[in-house]
């Protein structure tokens, strides 16, 4: 196991699902260092987790930083849009690296396949939304080799019990976000997104859907440039899989990828958790890397 002090530390904003699977990768990784998981409540289960995996924890919120600002070097806020607007106000001034799970608006999108590198020119990253990781890739790749898309249509079915309370009051935001994405890849203004919660048993799996409309597409250009970007993304999501391959009708190419979790906290159906986080721990080992790179030593 790698030396402590040669991982970057990290603190973990949020003790729901999403902040609870990123503990869990984190722990698994071998550039990563969790040294504190913060909530609000020591009974939650994020954080009886948390404990049980001998992780310090408190219940001070983003206090818990401000009062031990040495406590980290770059800090997953894995909390809601709203509070996020508030806490980049504060953890801008002490100067952290922080990757943005929410979907804020505030940091540079980052999509690990398509702009990894660009995670050390900011100081605030933003990983968009779990059907904009799953989208934005197979989007971009059709708009390489195809000339003109007039539009980009993405639905995103997941699992009911897969959202828990933060992506459920930030559905607009995940909306918003995810089409503000999708037109910062791919050039194209009209795009529209649907996310659907489903509450039938047993649970989906995450499955989205991508849509563009175009003329005189070509497929076989298509259709390489879709299986490539798909083992890509399987570097970082090793779940990602093209269910249905590029096809071309009424004028829109059509495919759909199913995204199967690991399994860290939620069931695998979970794939939603999976990819966000995936991606986010991608960033942040990526930031860890460049980082080693200028030789900069972390310890506590």
């Amino acid at each position: 196991m790698q030396d402590a002090s040669r991982k970057l530390r990290v603190a973990i904003l949020g003790s729901g699902n999403i902040g609870t699977d990123l503990l869990v990768k984190t722990l698994r990784s071998s550039l990563l260092d969790c040294t504190l998981f913060i909530g609000r409540r020591l009974d939650s289960r994020g954080m009886n987790k948390a404990k049980e995996l001998g992780v310090k924890i408190s219940d001070k919120s983003i206090n818990a930083i401000l009062d031990d600002s040495k406590c980290c070097d770059l800090v997953f806020d894995a909390t809601s849009a709203r509070d996020h607007i508030k806490h980049w106000a504060l953890l801008k001034k002490l100067d952290k690296m922080v990757v943005d799970m929410t979907p804020s608006k505030i940091g540079k999108m980052i999509i690990p396949a398509l702009n990894i590198s660009e995670i050390g020119e900011n100081k605030n990253v933003n990983m968009v939304s779990c059907g904009g990781q799953a989208s934005i890739p197979l989007s971009f790749a059709l708009n390489q080799v195809n000339d003109k898309i007039e539009y980009i249509e993405v639905v995103s079915s997941i699992s009911s019990r897969s959202a828990g309370p933060g992506t459920r009051i930030n559905i607009d935001e995940y909306v918003e976000n995810t089409e503000a994405g999708l037109r910062a890849f791919t050039g194209c203004d009209k795009v529209k997104v649907i996310l659907i919660l489903n509450p039938a048993r047993p649970d989906i799996d995450m499955q989205t859907t991508v849509s563009v409309k175009v003329k005189n597409p070509d497929m076989e250009k298509t259709k390489e440039v879709i299986a490539e970007m798909e083992k890509r993304i399987q570097k970082y999501v090793p779940g990602y899989r093209i269910v249905v391959p590029p096809v071309y009708e009424n004028n829109r190419i059509v495919t759909m990828v199913r995204v199967q979790g690991l399994g860290d906290y939620l069931p695998s159906f979970a794939g939603n958790l999976d990819i966000i986080n995936c991606a986010a721990i991608a960033a942040a080992e990526e930031y860890a890397k460049m980082n080693s790179i200028k030789g900069k030593n972390y310890g506590r």
